[in-house]
């Protein structure tokens, strides 16, 4: 169900893109969006992880150089039947964590040295199992794909202010500024329920890789905590980003609901308390 509500909140997203130039041009519009969302999807596919680790100065580490969260992403990938991903650490105070990469053969996995600092091996393990959910459940793929075309429809609707007028543009000027006004709202209302519906899943996913859900439980709680005093300059650069991490590494996130892009960190631990109880694993965080 899940998969599905996925698919048809990308298939949403691609409407309202396609309206927008539609709106703004007509047919000709529509196409011109078109061409462009296949463009700009076809970049993404290929470049997207090389940007967002470039973007956060990710230094990929091997065996050598960090035995302990290698070795931890070698067993977990073992556990998830995935390739060994990269493993990467980003020089960051915040406590934090991302996935990236087109798909497992490409993927690649990134915690910052504040998460190695503060956490526990245990909810580090955690963590990355995570991580390596979304990259078995291919959500890398589908929130590069789903922040790109929210990335066109911004500037579709920053053409629409300079180029709106012209000929082609059934709505006239009032239109042109709805469209400019509310295309960006919807593209980030259904990106941030993407984000959300992933995160979730992933949270799931990781904890039965690691087979200890409390794990995650803990470290979410730790990382929410450290993030809301911690800044993370890169992602408030970027916070188009910030649905990469597995934790909101925004200050902004003080305006939850609908348009944030994680579910809230009680709701996330509630659910993983759960699965811990169905599991037999009542006894306390990290044990």
């Amino acid at each position: 169900m899940n998969y599905l509500r996925t698919a048809v909140l990308l298939a949403g997203l691609t409407a309202v893109f396609l309206a927008a130039g539609f709106a703004l041009g007509g047919e000709a519009g529509m196409m011109i969006a078109l061409a462009l969302a296949v463009a700009t999807n076809a970049f993404a596919y290929w470049n997207a992880d090389k940007m967002v680790l470039r973007l956060y100065g990710a230094r990929q580490v091997d065996r050598a150089a960090a035995p302990t969260l290698y070795g931890t992403v070698e067993q977990l990938a073992r556990n998830a039947g995935l390739p060994m991903p990269r493993v990467y650490v980003i020089d960051n105070e915040q406590p934090n964590a991302l996935a990236t990469g087109r798909n497992p053969e490409h993927a690649a996995v990134a915690a910052t040295t504040g998460l190695l600092r503060r956490l526990s091996a245990d909810e580090v393990a955690g963590v990355m199992a995570h991580e390596l959910a979304h990259v078995r459940n291919r959500d890398t793929l589908i929130m590069t794909i789903t922040a790109t075309i929210a990335g066109a429809i911004s500037m579709l609707a920053n053409f629409a202010l300079f180029f709106g007028r012209g000929r082609n543009n059934p709505l006239g000027i009032i239109g042109v500024i709805l469209i400019a006004i509310l295309a960006p709202l919807a593209a980030a209302l259904v990106q941030a329920a993407i984000s959300r519906n992933r995160e979730f899943d992933a949270d799931r996913i990781g904890a039965e890789i690691s087979g200890r859900p409390l794990w995650l439980a803990a470290a979410l709680e730790k990382i929410h905590t450290a993030a809301e005093h911690i800044d993370n300059g890169a992602a408030e650069a970027n916070p188009a980003t910030a649905h990469l991490f597995i934790i909101n590494p925004l200050h902004t996130r003080r305006l939850a609901g609908l348009f944030s892009t994680h579910p809230s960190t009680a709701a996330r631990v509630d659910r993983l308390r759960a699965l811990a109880h169905e599991m037999g694993q009542d006894g306390g965080f990290g044990h």
